[in-house]
Parts: C-alpha cells; structure tokens; sequence
C-alpha cells in the first residue's frame, strides 16, 4: 500500500497553515512553518497566484486527507458513505474521520499526533473492547471502549503524551481515564466539537462535481 516517507512538515508548509502532525514540535519555535512560511520547492517563494474555485476545494480536501492520513481512494469511500448517508454530507464525513482509531488513540491523549497513534494501532498496543485491533481506520462506535493494552502501558511515548494531552482540550464526544489508558466513545462528534480548519463544504463541492 503507498504511503507518505517525505518530511510531513513539507505538508504543513504546502498548505499553508499547521496540520500539526509532529506532536510538540509544532508548538515551538522549531516548527518549520514558522521559519519558512511558504510552499515548499524551488520555486516555494515565488507562488504569489491566487487561488479560487477548484484550487481551493483541492486544498480544502488535501488538508483533510493529511490531517488524518487517508490514501485518495479511501478518503473518496469516506466521501461517499457519507453522500449515502442520511444527513449533512460535510459533518458526516468529518465523523468518519474522526471515529478512525488512530484518531480516536490522538484524542484520548495516548498519541502526541495521529501519526505516533498510527504507529500504536498497527504495533498491537491498542484494544477496543478488550480485543486487539490493529487496523488504524477501524471505526469506533458509540459505546466502544478504547484501551491501551496492558502488556504496553509501560511505553515511555504514553507518559510523554500523557503530559503533552494535559494542557489540551479533551473532546466532549469522550470519556477519558488517561490514568488507566482508556476512553469511551459517548456519541458522535458534533461539528462544532471537531476542532479542524477545514470547510468541508469545499470538499463537497469538489467530489459533487
């Protein structure tokens, strides 16, 4: 399956605001965006075009893509489960993002960024209802109780993001016992409970061509 090796701050820079995806690093003064504000490339500094219309329903739906780590095939399958579904398609989009473990992992507080949380899922440290599952786009559900596994809670990245998710909101759509590495789904986010500078109406527009 392809997937992203190059520096994901390039990723921040190319959009053009933080996706936060290095954890604590893109709150210092060592985040790259803050150093160099531009788009990255050789001609990074020069691109002063204006963008309208289909560009930025493109950089709309990119940065979604990033921010979560989705393929294009299956970030367009969120897409149009939510288009079926019964509902504004925008919200229920960013739902399914959201209820993705990995993410779900990063909201509980057990991941400084959705990639560290990735890399639980996949290594087997996390468990949902007591049963280990290590596909990171399984979709939590209401009622599900997510775990840290018992044989993995002594990993020094869980006492580093314990401390990192201590001076952060906690989501009001979970139930979190940090000290006991484990949280409940109490229902779906709301849109204004998902804290994203994305306009998902864009992204609609853009699939709905």
């Amino acid at each position: 399956m392809a997937r992203y090796t190059d520096a994901v701050c390039r990723l921040c820079r190319r959009e053009g605001i933080k996706l936060f995806l290095k954890g604590s690093k893109c709150f210092t003064d060592k985040c790259p965006i803050e150093k160099r504000n531009f788009a990255p490339g050789q001609h990074g500094k020069d691109r002063k075009a204006k963008i309208v219309g289909y560009g930025l329903q493109l950089r709309e739906k990119q940065k979604a893509k990033r921010m979560y780590f989705t393929q294009e095939g299956q970030f367009r399958n969120y897409f149009e489960k939510a288009f079926r579904t019964k509902g504004v398609t925008g919200e229920i989009l960013l739902q399914q993002l959201e209820r993705r473990l990995d993410n779900v992992v990063y909201r509980l507080g057990f991941a400084m960024s959705r990639r560290q949380a990735r890399q639980l899922v996949r290594h087997g440290h996390v468990a949902v209802n007591g049963r280990k599952v290590n596909i990171p786009s399984f979709e939590v559900v209401p009622g599900q109780e997510v775990t840290i596994r018992e044989s993995s809670r002594k990993l020094p990245i869980l006492e580093q993001a314990k401390d990192f998710a201590s001076h952060q909101p906690a989501p009001t759509w979970l139930e979190i016992d940090r000290d006991n590495y484990k949280g409940r789904v109490l229902s779906l986010p709301k849109r204004e409970e998902i804290q994203l500078p994305v306009n998902e109406q864009l992204i609609v527009e853009l699939y709905s061509k």
